[in-house]
C-alpha cells in the first residue's frame, strides 16, 4: 500500500520508484529534501536522485523546509548555505530539533573550516563543496546514499 504524501511546496518532483520493504515487512520511503536558493542547483540535484529512484521534494523557503521535516516527508536534507534571509548555520540547529534524526548534508563553497566544525557539533551528516562538474555531483549522491544507509542501520539497532 502506497502512502499519499503532503505537498510542501509549488514545486514538487517525486519518485515511487525507491520504495522498499525493510525486515518489518513496512514500506519505507527515502525522502530527500533540496533546500537551495540556487535554482540551477536545486533542478540538477532533484533530476539526478530522482533518477536514482528518491523521493524528492525540493523547496526555496525555510518554512516549506520545515513543513516536510515536520511531517516526516524527508529524511535527509541536502541545505545550501542561505536562503530566506536566514543561513545555515542559523537553520541547522531548528532542523534537528524539528527531527534529531535528521541526516543534513551542508552543500557549501564558502564556509570557513571553524564554521563546518561549529556545524558538525550541531549535527550535519556530511559537508561538500557546491557541485560545478558531475564527480562532484557524484560525490552529493553517494553521501545522500550513505546517509539513507546509516538511517537503515540505526533503525536496525533499535528493533
Amino acid at each position: 500500500m502506497k502512502k499519499s504524501w503532503p505537498v510542501p511546496t509549488k514545486r514538487l518532483k517525486t519518485s515511487t520508484r525507491n520504495a522498499s520493504f525493510g525486515a518489518s515487512g513496512g514500506e519505507i520511503m527515502q525522502g530527500l529534501l533540496i533546500v537551495d536558493e540556487d535554482l540551477t542547483n536545486r533542478k540538477q540535484m532533484a533530476d539526478m536522485f530522482i533518477e536514482s529512484g528518491y523521493n524528492v521534494i525540493v523547496t526555496n523557503s525555510v518554512a516549506n523546509a520545515l513543513y516536510g521535516i515536520l511531517k516526516k516527508t524527508a529524511q535527509v536534507v541536502l541545505l545550501g548555505t542561505s536562503f530566506d534571509e536566514l543561513n545555515s548555520a542559523d537553520l541547522i540547529p531548528l532542523l534537528k530539533q524539528c527531527n534529531r534524526k535528521l541526516s543534513i548534508i551542508l552543500v557549501a563553497a564558502d564556509t570557513s573550516l571553524l564554521r563546518i566544525k561549529k556545524l558538525r557539533t550541531e549535527g550535519i551528516f556530511y559537508h561538500a563543496l557546491k557541485p560545478v562538474n558531475a564527480e562532484d555531483r557524484e560525490e552529493i549522491r553517494q553521501a545522500v546514499a550513505c546517509a539513507f544507509k546509516n538511517m537503515e542501520k540505526l533503525q536496525d539497532i533499535n528493533k
